[in-house]
């Protein structure tokens, strides 16, 4: 009797709850932002905007070249300007007369549109080769109209291989470039050099018309000897073993070489830059000390004579401004 009680009571609530108009969902009103937190999403949207126009090449602020008459490129197709580029003027550069004046005629029939040669600067350490090239620059630039004036672009070494992108990005503007890289030399296996080869000459596109390769290297050849003759002795053909690598250097049209520096050379620059920044000190203490700090140094160059011009301003309390 209890269980057909308990299975009477359950059909019963059943049938009752069934007869139950159901509840209608309520729904909470969204809550509203108040301004703190607006403010705060407003700026993360706007800062990630920012960040993925930064990343596209497209949106590249230097893409018009107008920000400035230096710039420095990076593989990841990013130019970024130089508002002032670190050079001496070139009326201070001594001993290099003959490559100064060589250089500035190539660079000033380009910069007119006439045909110019790529330059390779190749020599001594330190007598010039880059300040000669910024310094080549800048002169050109002095007297131009803005629509008119040169572009130097500086490609590290380590980004050769990129180089090519470049010359695409470049192709297609009003402007004319010297495309610059210091200090460029190969070692070992690195074959980033055929990069640089392709666009000298040999590549479909070639080098464009409104860009010039100046390079400088410590190397005629780009190459050390001890790996010129290390590929001679284990090839099958000795000469068409390095002619290749070789071959580099003989596609720049126009080559300079710097030589160290004689005694009254390495005096005149030293006396030049004392000139310019107004150092005085008597001329034979200042030759003594000159020759002193070079043989400390163990050679005579454009950059001893410089580091020497800074240690007598910084003991004479006299700045070196216009730099």
């Amino acid at each position: 009797m209890p269980k057909k009680a308990n299975k009477t009571t359950s059909k019963t609530t059943s049938k009752a709850a069934a007869k139950r108009p159901a509840k209608a969902a309520t729904k909470r009103p969204a809550k509203a932002l108040d301004g703190t937190t607006a403010k705060r999403i407003a700026t993360a949207l706007e800062t990630i905007a920012s960040q993925l126009a930064a990343a596209s090449p497209a949106a590249d602020p230097a893409e018009s070249f107008g920000a400035a008459d230096a710039f420095v490129w990076h593989p990841d197709g990013r130019l970024s300007p130089v508002p002032h580029v670190s050079r001496v003027e070139i009326g201070l550069l001594k001993g290099v007369d003959r490559m100064r004046d060589i250089l500035m005629e190539n660079t000033e029939r380009f910069a007119n549109g006439l045909p110019a040669n790529n330059a390779l600067l190749w020599g001594a350490r330190g007598m010039g080769k880059s300040s000669l090239v910024k310094a080549a620059h800048a002169s050109l630039n002095a007297d131009r109209k803005p629509a008119t004036r040169l572009k130097l672009i500086e490609i590290h070494r380590e980004d050769i291989e990129s180089l090519p992108g470049l010359m695409e990005r470049l192709r297609s503007s009003s402007f004319r470039f010297i495309v610059f890289c210091d200090d460029l030399s190969f070692d070992g296996n690195d074959a980033s050099y055929k990069s640089l080869k392709a666009v000298l000459e040999g590549g479909i596109e070639g080098r464009p018309d409104n860009v010039i390769l100046y390079a400088t290297s410590n190397r005629r050849h780009l190459l050390a000897r001890e790996m010129i003759e290390n590929e001679r002795s284990t090839a099958i053909n000795p000469g068409e073993a390095v002619e290749e690598k070789v071959s580099l250097s003989d596609r720049f049209g126009l080559w300079l070489g710097f030589h160290r520096c004689s005694q009254d050379e390495y005096l005149a620059m030293v006396k030049g830059y004392c000139d310019h920044f107004g150092i005085k000190l008597a001329e034979d203490e200042l030759e003594r000390e000159a020759l002193e700090w070079s043989t400390t140094r163990g050679s005579r160059s454009g950059r001893v004579a410089w580091q020497f011009t800074q240690e007598l301003a910084g003991r004479l309390g006299v700045r070196l401004s216009g730099r």
